[in-house]
């Protein structure tokens, strides 16, 4: 739907997501002028508490988790919210908060940060209380199901109340920068589009790994597991933007329409193709640190690690396999798109003793921005046996490149396309779908192999199964 909301409602908004993103997001926003000066926020949650109580609950979050120079004008800010408690369980308060949003101008943006359990309740009270029509839209926040039969569920209950043109469904990672660089990447630049396919890719590899443990995530990720909190929504995404055809334009028709191809061609995984792991106690950054099951106080098969051997198959990807690896506690916390080139079809200069190396792109996500293209070049100086080659690489430092831009929090994109309504950066239904039907398959086939998490310990780079995975096929993690 094409309009600018004038009401901003936020539910979860005492939650450790609107603390830490939601409300430093909105107030940058606010900070760089991007909120139309209309915009009034209702947040709401289960808590107790004043309008006055919770804008002190506001400043105290931003005073913690936005940079002081992105505070300016703050108590604007604050005077745009409001606050109403609410049991999303019951349908009796959504009168209350009908009232408190009050009548939108323009329109009304929801973004419901809730557990999936409430989803249903949540939207049944909207539409009782009038906060489900024409122009209103909703932005949901993963976890979106813990299977494709629990999508489904929720989808359709959503989809009772709101067309899928007012559906915005939240994966942060589309919000990044650098993975919005991807496209940039690719259809802004005339020199890749033609090698970016089987015929001069090897492989690719896209790694997502964290060196914390379950923090206060406990309940949530014991049920979850690294295959469905990481691949089954960012790392797949990952892999759509890579492996998708040029879209016909930036819009979201067109851009999720390419993706979605990308996630039905997806060759269900056989036995042999995936590697699961469990960390045990060991070292992060010379610091000692439990294992999984000590952190949790249970004993637990949920992989914290998994590895996968994938395949996209179509005419483009056709024998290219794409290693997908994520994990917690591994030794650093990083985020890389790695594309691997193949090696020249003939080397001109093997009989002069120089070893050439296939090139390398390598797109850095976290915690570092960048994109490292390696090169042959010649070493300088005289060689009397003849020439010496080495890998060089080309850097582009997405701080360096754009030195003075402001370096942005994911949910402002998205809160801001939520607001404004443009939904080119998040997820449809069938994506969603698709996803779940892929993993799905996944957990089918380690529950009839009975595959269980191999131990790792923590501050490495998983089991040595995953290593092997790779090096099967003479291929090695890079930055292993």
């Amino acid at each position: 739907m094409n309009f600018t909301a004038d009401r901003l409602l936020l539910f979860g908004a005492t939650g450790d997501l609107a603390q830490r993103m939601l409300l430093p997001s909105l107030c940058a926003l606010d900070h760089d002028g991007l909120l139309d000066p209309e915009l009034k926020i209702v947040g709401t949650a289960r808590s107790d508490m004043s309008d006055a109580e919770f804008r002190n609950f506001a400043r105290a979050a931003l005073e913690k988790y936005l940079s002081a120079g992105r505070r300016g004008g703050m108590a604007d800010f604050l005077n745009r919210l409001s606050y109403q408690p609410l049991d999303a369980t019951t349908i009796e308060g959504f009168d209350e908060l009908a009232k408190k949003v009050g009548k939108p101008q323009k329109g009304l943006a929801i973004f419901l940060s809730t557990a999936p359990s409430l989803f249903e309740p949540t939207i049944a009270g909207l539409q009782s209380a009038g906060l489900a029509g024409a122009n209103v839209r909703i932005g949901l926040e993963k976890p979106l199901g813990t299977s494709l039969e629990t999508s489904e569920e929720i989808n359709d209950a959503v989809a009772s109340a709101f067309s899928e043109d007012r559906i915005f469904r939240i994966d942060h990672y589309l919000g990044k920068e650098t993975v919005q660089n991807l496209l940039a990447l690719r259809f802004a630049n005339i020199m890749f589009e033609p090698i970016w396919n089987s015929n001069y890719i090897e492989h690719v590899q896209i790694t997502v790994a964290e060196t914390v443990g379950l923090e206060s995530r406990v309940a949530y990720y014991d049920d979850s597991g690294a295959l469905r909190d990481m691949v089954q929504n960012h790392m797949l995404q990952l892999l759509a933007l890579v492996a998708m055809e040029p879209p016909t334009s930036f819009d979201s028709t067109a851009v999720r329409d390419e993706k979605v191809k990308v996630l039905r061609a997806l060759r269900p995984v056989k036995d042999g193709e995936t590697v699961t792991g469990q960390y045990r106690a060991g070292a992060i950054a010379g610091k000692s640190v439990p294992g999984y099951d000590e952190e949790l106080g249970k004993d637990s098969d949920t992989e914290t690690f998994v590895a996968i051997k994938a395949h996209v198959d179509n005419w483009r990807w056709n024998g290219v396999p794409f290693y997908l690896r994520t994990g917690k506690r591994l030794p650093e916390r990083v985020t890389e798109v790695v594309i691997q080139f193949r090696p020249i079809p003939f080397s001109i200069f093997e009989g002069k003793g120089a070893k050439t190396q296939p090139n390398r792109l390598v797109i850095g996500i976290q915690p570092e921005e960048n994109v490292h293209l390696s090169l042959m070049a010649k070493v300088p100086g005289l060689d009397r046996e003849g020439i010496r080659l080495r890998p060089v690489p080309l850097d582009i430092s997405m701080p360096d490149a754009f030195a003075g831009a402001v370096k942005r929090i994911a949910y402002e994109r998205l809160l801001l396309d939520l607001i404004v309504g443009d939904q080119t950066l998040f997820v449809r239904r069938d994506e969603v779908e698709a996803q779940w039907e892929w993993i799905d398959g996944i957990r089918a086939e380690w529950t009839a192999e009975a595959q269980t998490p191999k131990t790792y310990a923590a501050g490495t780079w998983g089991p040595s199964a995953a290593i092997a995975l790779a090096e099967r096929d003479g291929v090695t993690w890079h930055d292993e």
